[in-house]
């Protein structure tokens, strides 16, 4: 085989991959469940791009990266509360970060890309896209929830 049909076959067969684990995300079902239209109406262009598409938003481009007042940071899709500021840390890396979430509220899956697989945090509620979970956090967890912050809304306590 020439290398020319190789690459084109994994290529191929990567896409395949990428578009059936968005088909099966579209798929599931969450307690909350809105029409395109309707998210789109709801939310900021950017928290669609980030919820809806799984998109990430520019590096210390948020303010919930810098928040350091006492609340709860809530799914800015459905309004479930997410994270605590309690587990909230600065990691450096420009995003929020946290080193757990509050218990039940959000879900995981494999996120398998062309940089190869990490596992994607999402809303348990309404499946809206927060960000990555990577195992180089501080204790007692060792993870680093990096969130978007175009995800998230801070609600004082």
């Amino acid at each position: 085989m020439q290398r020319r049909t190789v690459l084109s076959l994994g290529v191929a067969a990567l896409g395949a991959g990428v578009f059936y684990g968005r088909f099966a995300e579209a798929t599931e079902n969450f307690e909350v469940s809105l029409s395109d239209a309707e998210w789109r109406k709801r939310l900021t262009k950017l928290q669609y791009a980030v919820l809806r598409e799984e998109d990430t938003e520019r590096a210390f481009t948020s303010p919930l990266n810098l928040e350091k007042r006492e609340g709860t940071f809530h799914c800015a899709g459905c309004d479930l509360a997410a994270f605590s500021s309690q587990h909230k840390y600065d990691s450096g890396t420009g995003w929020p970060s946290f080193w757990q979430p509050l218990p039940n509220a959000i879900g995981t899956k494999p996120d398998r890309g062309l940089f190869g697989s990490r596992t994607e945090v999402h809303c348990r509620r309404c499946g809206g896209h927060f960000g990555h979970v990577f195992n180089d956090g501080p204790k007692p967890t060792g993870k680093r929830y990096c969130m978007n912050g175009a995800a998230l809304v801070f609600k004082p306590a």
